[in-house]
């Protein structure tokens, strides 16, 4: 074989070789972008809790006060036979005030709670159960977890009321938003707090 025809059969096989590698490096690169592309795809989020088969299922108690709407919302556990205030809830400790996540209350414009001014807005409803006194809390970091990261700077309000004894006990705790006031009523407690509208 001449030099020529040597030389020529060199040059030959050295670009059909990189054509190959070139080939063979965008197929690999496109399988892995292929292959990500479609686990991206089929992955599902993970399905959402079902609340209402918790055992302390969710509740909301809705209702006008002169111009305002006020929401409740809060889990409703069982007494299911238990001493609930004084045991189960200690009396002196912050209470979430119903079960899971911590209670809230909206009201859509200002009002005046126990004569006290609480702007329109969302709030953690938080209570510090006793004997003869209830300390209504309303905590402006409205999403939480019971009352374990519970931040007293956080408090917008808070008021001092009195519980009253229920003549037929609640089995399960409930909310009730009255004309002039909402109510919260669990086993043998009923604990009232007036709300009205600013004038």
């Amino acid at each position: 074989m001449s030099m020529k025809h040597l030389l020529f059969a060199l040059v030959f096989g050295f670009a059909f070789a990189s054509c190959g590698g070139a080939g063979t490096d965008s197929g690999e690169a496109g399988s892995a972008a292929d292959s990500t592309a479609t686990e991206e795809t089929v992955t599902e989020e993970e399905p959402k809790e079902d609340k209402s088969t918790r055992k302390s299922p969710p509740r909301t108690a809705e209702g006008e006060i002169g111009s305002a709407t006020v929401t409740v919302s809060y889990g409703s556990p069982s007494v299911r036979g238990r001493t609930i205030f004084g045991d189960l809830i200690p009396y002196g400790n912050i209470w979430r005030t119903g079960a899971n996540e911590a209670t809230t209350i909206t009201v859509s414009e200002e009002v005046m709670v126990e004569g006290e001014a609480l702007p329109a807005g969302t709030y953690a409803l938080f209570t510090i159960p006793n004997k003869e006194t209830w300390t209504v809390i309303f905590n402006k970091e409205a999403e939480q977890w019971g009352a374990y990261d519970y931040d007293e700077s956080m408090d917008a309000l808070r008021v001092e009321v009195a519980p009253e004894a229920l003549e037929e006990n609640a089995e399960m705790l409930e909310f009730e938003v009255g004309s002039d006031r909402v109510t919260m009523r669990w086993a043998d407690v009923a604990v009232p707090f007036k709300v009205s509208t600013v004038e």
